[in-house]
């Protein structure tokens, strides 16, 4: 689960996306919160990051960069971040994630992001919110 819809202050801009709805459908369920770009050792706040020359699994195979608005490469970060984010799901037997859309990280839409694409290829089922 992403951990700003669950009202974490992880976001790049150091706040959250609390989403009541997401909250009241998790209710009495066992939820994992994670945010795959402090996992990644990121900062909070930091600056905006995008994709650049692919989607998620692009950068997962090493076809494209995730770069952040004033250009530095935290394509790493990303990667740890999504592969720590895995590594978690396979740990404690994971089998559906919510995350956050629109994210370079956990977005479905627009575009496919790093961690997202690394829990699709480890076969969870993933939803998207926020």
């Amino acid at each position: 689960m992403s951990a700003c819809l669950l009202g974490a202050a992880c976001r790049y801009d150091g706040g959250s996306r609390l989403d009541p709805e997401v909250l009241a459908a998790l209710a009495g369920r066992r939820v994992v919160p994670v945010c795959p770009e402090q996992l990644g050792g990121l900062a909070t706040p930091r600056p905006a990051a995008a994709l650049e020359g692919g989607d998620g699994l692009a950068v997962i195979e090493g076809r494209a960069a995730v770069r952040t608005v004033a250009g530095q490469d935290v394509t790493a970060q990303f990667l740890r971040g999504a592969e720590e984010a895995a590594r978690l799901a396979r740990r404690l037997g994971v089998a559906r994630a919510v995350l956050k859309a629109r994210s370079p990280s956990c977005g479905l839409t627009p575009v496919l992001g790093v961690t997202a694409a690394r829990l699709l290829l480890e076969g969870l089922e993933i939803e998207e919110a926020g």
